[in-house]
């Protein structure tokens, strides 16, 4: 039987006898319903990517609409007794009436939702609590309820099926697919099951996508990092894995563990590997080692998941032409420039107002009961028509211990270019200010581990140089101005990052190495880890 809500239901559960140690007639048959899943993906891959081209077209008005309907939710809460949500009418006067928050301000009335309190921030409770690490306020509790949900859940789905309805690539769906993500096992916080965004979203994976899924659910609640990979690995395996999803740094180390494994590169280890699925950090400074390890190219799918909100996707086949704001999906976004972010009254955009080429931070209202919620993340509209985004980094992710306010954008781009002049090759970095006494002699200190090193570090680290102060001006200056020395890279032994991270207890998973930080932590922490000459 088939529906448009619904092209996989053609499944039938194994028939009794038909099962052999070696996959028999069973494996047939199973062989033959994943052709089918994969054939009756056509329809529905059209028909949601006809809807979302239509969603272009009414970005500006859903985006009113929804905060409508988040206004008539939040009214009957308690935040929205406090505020007075009731009288707000529009995007003006929610700006009066709520103002930007992160998630330290916002702490008080998840308190009380542990509690067990009901309607504190969205009607009800949360259904689950997403567990993140913060970088200033330690763990955080990030509320996911029964109408947030679908967000996160439909709009994987959304983002790989434009990929199918752009590319004329469906076979991916008759294979195996991976996830590298965090433990499905849920803790109860305040009565509320709690985990991993990660984790929390494999409890809702289809069925029609469980059957082809691994790692295998026991596997994927191994806490340890490292025995998880080797269990993923072997389970992987002599598997056609057509489809690998995770954070570049975790899949690159996947990759690094089937070589060393089997001697061969991933294309040989899986001939039918066709996407790689990808988020969480920007991709290009991993994207050449990724694709020399998979020993071709191939195509790749970004995504903008995080625990507020599934934001954005890649909607065509061109990772340059950015990622798909998700204009209807329960989220109402509002943007502030990023030169005013930590201003006590920032200027606050609507959808219809922003303006391309501009760095912004991104605030949230949700349908999991976030209101005006900064996230952290900064982005830069590529295209207005339709809206399509960027994520330029952090707003907490920057070097401005001098004035200089280097962000991860200007870094990653001076490194790549330098890299790609210098045939070097890089694995991962770290950048953190060096404040020495006496004019000129502070800079900032990068701390790279490379995969192929430059062949003379000093010129490498010129070039670098001079990328950053053509990208910002601010930098430039104190250069000109003997504030601070050039730059200087710190080269990393191999496994450094893996090793620093293994010992913070945040190796795997969702977690990420900050690119850049305005104290000495990190940098610090990566002293054992130096080549020196």
């Amino acid at each position: 039987m088939f529906s448009l809500k619904n092209p996989f239901l053609f499944e039938k559960k194994r028939p009794p006898g038909l099962f052999t140690p070696d996959g028999g007639i069973f494996a047939s048959a199973q062989a033959i319903r994943m052709k089918i899943r994969s054939f009756l993906a056509r329809p529905f891959a059209s028909y949601v990517h006809k809807q979302i081209r239509k969603g272009m077209m009414t970005a500006v008005e859903d985006q009113r609409r929804i905060l409508r309907q988040l206004l008539v939710t939040g009214g009957q809460t308690e935040f929205g007794a406090e505020h007075r949500l009731a009288e707000v009418i529009d995007g003006a006067t929610f700006r009066q009436a709520v103002p930007v928050r992160d998630y330290e301000q916002f702490k008080p009335w998840i308190a009380r939702i542990k509690e067990g309190r009901h309607n504190v921030l969205w009607k009800g409770q949360p259904i689950y609590f997403a567990k993140t690490s913060g970088t200033t306020s330690g763990v955080k509790y990030i509320p996911i309820t029964r109408d947030s949900i679908p967000n996160h859940i439909n709009t994987a789905r959304n983002a790989l099926l434009c990929y199918m309805a752009e590319t004329g690539n469906h076979a991916f769906a008759s294979g195996r697919m991976i996830f590298l993500s965090g433990s499905p096992e849920l803790e109860r916080v305040g009565g509320i099951p709690t985990g991993r965004l990660s984790g929390i979203v494999n409890h809702h994976v289809p069925s029609y996508l469980r059957r082809n899924q691994l790692p295998s659910y026991e596997t994927n609640c191994t806490e340890d990092w490292e025995e998880k990979l080797d269990r993923i690995i072997g389970e992987t395996l002599g598997q056609d894995m057509t489809l690998i999803s995770g954070i570049p740094p975790w899949i690159q180390m996947y990759f690094d563990r089937l070589t060393a494994r089997t001697g061969r590169p991933v294309k040989d280890i899986f001939p039918n590997f066709s996407i790689l699925v990808h988020g969480g950090v920007n991709f290009r400074p991993y994207r050449a080692n990724l694709m020399q390890s998979i020993g071709r190219e191939l195509d790749t799918l970004e995504t903008f998941p995080a625990s507020e909100g599934f934001f954005a996707f890649q909607d065509t086949r061109d990772p340059e032409a950015g990622l798909l704001l998700n204009t209807d999906s329960g989220i109402y976004f509002e943007f502030i420039p990023a030169n005013e972010v930590f201003d006590p009254n920032p200027t606050r955009l609507a959808l219809h107002e922003v303006s391309k080429g501009v760095n912004y931070a991104l605030v949230v209202t949700t349908n999991a009961g976030l209101w005006a919620y900064s996230i952290g993340d900064t982005v830069r509209f590529l295209s207005t028509d339709p809206y399509r985004i960027e994520v330029t980094g952090r707003i907490k992710h920057f070097i401005s211990a001098f004035g200089e306010h280097v962000i991860a954008e200007e870094v990653e781009y001076s490194l790549m270019r330098a890299a790609e002049e210098c045939a070097a090759s890089v694995v991962e970095f770290t950048v953190a200010p060096l404040i020495l006494p006496g004019d000129g002699q502070s800079c900032h200190e990068w701390f790279v581990e490379f995969e192929r090193p430059p062949a003379d570090l000093n010129d490498f680290a010129a070039r670098v140089d001079g990328y950053l102060r053509e990208k910002n001006i601010y930098y430039d200056d104190l250069i000109r101005g003997n504030i601070l020395r050039p730059l200087v890279i710190r080269p990393l032994c191999r496994n450094a990052f893996i090793s620093y991270m293994k010992g913070l207890g945040k190796l795997g998973g969702q977690n990420k190495v900050p690119r850049l930080s305005n104290d000495r932590v990190l940098a610090e922490g990566l002293q054992p880890y130096l080549v020196h000459p």
